[in-house]
């Protein structure tokens, strides 16, 4: 026979019936319509069988009836473990204060979102958000419906054009779009564009003002290129200055380059150290032992717990320390000159912008000194040689620096 329905829920217990009549035990019980399943004999006069909780009660006038003696051996179904858990009433107390203290956490605030804003400072809008009740530990049912939130927080941000509000959980998340404003024209006053660095002009283009010198002139540092005085000595009128200005320029680089090169390589041995870390204490765990290698390099990746967006201060730290060794490699006396020049020239691009570009260049000296090769070598670079020098009348000079002809054979 198989077990009624909903027998867990109803609870149901294994007995084991002992001595009397057993084949009269069963037919007394079929007759009165009490439910019994999975009966097996254990012995001659023994055997067991699966009863409801509801109708054990009434096997007590039919054991008496057939001499037969009951022994509950197992107690199964919802009744029971039910039973079991309200005899624990320190876990009921624990598990309602924790379910109360989770409720109670997740109902505040506890991080602010600010997006979208880059004119308006983030201070700005959280003192707006504060003053609508939206603040950390702040409890999200008292907090009002985020349309009002944001239309009040959008008359106190001048500068926004839309205020978003929303929150998820325990983060509110505010988003600002700020509003378009025309680039303010900024205030310039009259002014030469002068050299940079003596050079030999390639290009000048004046955008506002007046070229005074040509292309392929020599000028020296602090020459005007584009003058900011357009006027006629009896109109005379200043303006800013405004172009570009290229030209070629000498620079003159000492390089030392080692004919052995020392560089460092992993071998693929490892030992790795796990930390637990709380506050700026960290108690080690595993990777117990001296580190067996000469030279190694330590690699840590740290971790810490969180809950939602709430970092905790405890966590943990995973070392890894590899071997290395130290290789040497051996260059010819081109080969290293060649790796000091290619330096050198990212050095010169580097310093001298990005539209800078190397026109030419003169190794004028090179030698081998104790392993390295030493080198003097002068570079012509075409670069923006555009400086601003502001223009003062009184003290503007009437003569302007001399510029020569670039000659054919420089």
């Amino acid at each position: 026979m198989k077990a009624p329905t909903l027998a867990n829920a109803r609870g149901y217990v294994r007995v084991r019936i002992r001595g009397g009549n057993a084949e009269s035990f069963i037919n007394a019980v079929v007759s009165k319509q009490i439910q019994v399943w999975d009966v097996q004999r254990t012995s001659f006069q023994d055997f067991q069988c699966y009863v409801l909780l509801s109708d054990y009660f009434n096997l007590r006038p039919i054991l008496k009836q057939t001499g037969c003696r009951v022994h509950v051996e197992q107690r199964i179904g919802w009744p029971f473990a039910l039973r079991r858990v309200l005899r624990r009433k320190f876990f009921l107390i624990g598990f309602a204060m924790f379910m109360l203290g989770l409720y109670m956490l997740s109902s505040l605030v506890w991080s602010i979102d600010v997006k979208g804003n880059d004119r308006i400072p983030t201070e700005q809008v959280l003192a707006a958000a504060k003053e609508q009740g939206i603040y950390p530990f702040q409890w999200t049912f008292r907090l009002r419906d985020p349309d009002l939130i944001a239309k009040a927080m959008h008359t106190k941000l001048k500068e926004a054009s839309w205020v978003g509000v929303n929150w998820e959980g325990t983060r509110v998340s505010i988003q600002v779009i700020e509003a378009t404003k025309p680039d303010s024209l900024k205030l310039v006053n009259p002014r030469h564009i002068v050299a940079s660095e003596d050079a030999i002009v390639t290009d000048i283009i004046a955008e506002n003002g007046r070229a005074v010198v040509a292309r392929n002139a020599r000028v020296k540092k602090g020459a005007v290129l584009i003058s900011g005085a357009v006027g006629t000595e009896t109109e005379p009128k200043d303006v800013a200055a405004k172009g570009e200005a290229r030209g070629l320029v000498w620079h003159q680089y000492e390089i030392s380059s080692p004919l052995v090169m020392k560089h460092k390589v992993y071998t693929g041995e490892e030992k790795e150290r796990k930390y637990i870390v709380t506050g700026n204490r960290r108690l080690m765990v595993s990777g117990f032992g001296d580190i067996p290698y000469a030279h190694y390099e330590q690699l840590q990746e740290d971790n810490t717990l969180k809950w939602r967006q709430l970092s905790l201060p405890i966590g943990w730290t995973n070392e890894k320390i590899k071997e290395v060794q130290f290789a040497s490699e051996e260059r010819t006396e081109t080969q290293a000159a060649e790796a000091g020049l290619k330096q050198a020239r990212a050095d010169v691009l580097g310093k001298n912008g990005p539209n800078a570009r190397i026109h030419s260049e003169k190794i004028l000296h090179q030698k081998t000194d104790n392993g390295k090769v030493v080198m003097k070598v002068l570079f012509e670079v075409e670069q923006s040689i555009a400086e601003e020098l502001p223009l003062v009348r009184q003290f503007e000079q009437k003569s302007q620096p001399e510029s020569e002809p670039h000659e054919q054979g420089h």
